[in-house]
């Protein structure tokens, strides 16, 4: 089994009511007191909220990655 990547997911909201869902993989680029991440996916369809978001962005990382998770 592969090295587990670093992948985060986020919720954004760019206009107020409109949610989006973003993941994110941490870089190898080394900064001080700080990991620097890379967008990998993100909706492009808004949610009416946050959680829905979040729902939905949990579901894109499992389909992207299935039930093992992100591994290389």
């Amino acid at each position: 089994m592969g090295t587990l990547r670093n992948i985060a997911l986020t919720v954004h909201e760019l206009e107020v009511g409109e949610f989006y869902w973003v993941l994110m993989e941490g870089s190898d680029h080394q900064m001080e007191d700080c990991m620097p991440y890379v967008a990998l996916e993100a909706s492009c369809t808004p949610y009416g909220s946050y959680s829905d978001a979040l729902v939905a962005g949990v579901a894109a990382l499992r389909k992207m990655f299935g039930k093992d998770g992100p591994r290389t």
